[in-house]
């Protein structure tokens, strides 16, 4: 079992289904050290079995106990822990914190199972949904881009919430928000590529890697990766690129990086960058231009790739390129 929400609601919808019975755990709000953030979630069975976490292990033995009981009940309950100085020495933790946590029963009366189903349904066709509930009261509603996150005030507030994923408070509603694996297509089997593949990965992207040059993308260069061998621009086009997909061109031959740049530009991506000098890019962005790509969709190029940190070598090139893809998904850098 990962530890993406997805899954962890998908594995409470088979337990409720099942038989089993389920209920989530999902973090309210958290003050001081507490090390997991608003909106993470914890499954729990009817037969005490779990998946995911609230707190990384802190509170977990007592959130299970609570969340048994609220099974038993057929009610919501919300927790609040408080984590002492000396007590967070023993658990490994830096400091003190306090984490308030929603608990939420499969049932009609709480999280009904049509809702929960909506959700994994909507992940699993990487569709953005989100849930607006009152802590304690049970049932919430569905919220969805299009129809809930437009029109000024809090419909604004609510698209923030679905551009940035993150959950949180407005008002007296707590907006759970679940937004589709982010993935990062990288086109070109280089050394920065070997670098970058895993620290995408430890991040909790999903990543793809696109060359057709059998030399380059070879087992030996990349032992247990997947390459996808066709061009760049129809391997992206078979991976469906959307708003929660980044793209990041390596390769230095406009043979290959070209048609990546313009299937990318075509798409709703997010993040975009090329690696090059200065020079580099200006030359790509004359041959882009005059292959007709207004100047709008060539300003959405990160180029040279990568935050600029002095980074020197294959894997702090990787690192500023992570870095980069990361503040443009969280704060539209």
């Amino acid at each position: 079992m990962s530890g993406r929400i997805e899954d962890i609601l998908a594995q409470a919808l088979a337990w409720q289904r099942d038989g089993a019975g389920a209920a989530l755990a999902t973090v309210l709000q958290t003050w001081g050290s507490a090390p997991r953030p608003a909106g993470s979630v914890l499954a729990v069975s009817g037969a005490g079995d779990m998946a995911g976490s609230v707190s990384g292990g802190c509170v977990e033995g007592d959130v299970v106990l609570e969340a048994l009981e609220a099974l038993q009940a057929g009610a919501p309950r919300v927790l609040e822990y408080g984590v002492s100085d000396d007590d967070a020495i023993g658990l490994g933790l830096a400091c003190g914190g306090t984490i308030r946590i929603l608990v939420e029963p499969i049932c009609d009366a709480a999280l009904p199972e049509t809702q929960l189903a909506e959700l994994v349904e909507a992940i699993r066709a990487r569709r953005p949904i989100g849930r607006a509930v009152l802590p304690g009261r049970g049932g919430g509603r569905l919220l969805r881009p299009a129809a809930d996150a437009t029109g000024g005030g809090a419909g604004d507030a609510i698209a923030r919430r679905f551009r940035s994923g993150q959950s949180g408070f407005q008002g007296d509603e707590f907006i759970v928000i679940l937004t589709p694996p982010v993935r990062v297509a990288v086109v070109g089997a280089v050394h920065i590529a070997q670098a970058l593949l895993p620290m995408l990965r430890l991040a909790g992207f999903d990543a793809h890697l696109i060359d057709p040059r059998g030399a380059f993308g070879s087992a030996s260069r990349f032992p247990g990766e997947e390459i996808l061998d066709d061009w760049p621009d129809e391997a992206l086009t078979a991976l469906g690129p959307d708003r929660h997909t980044a793209v990041v061109t390596l390769t230095h031959d406009p043979k290959l990086d070209d048609p990546a740049i313009r299937a990318a530009l075509a798409a709703d991506v997010f993040y975009l960058g090329c690696l090059g000098s200065r020079r580099t890019h200006a030359r790509r962005l004359e041959r882009l231009a005059a292959a007709g790509l207004p100047d709008e969709a060539l300003a959405r190029i990160h180029a040279p790739v990568g935050l600029d940190i002095g980074a020197a070598g294959p894997g702090e090139i990787a690192a500023s390129i992570l870095a980069e893809i990361i503040a443009t998904l969280r704060r539209g850098q």
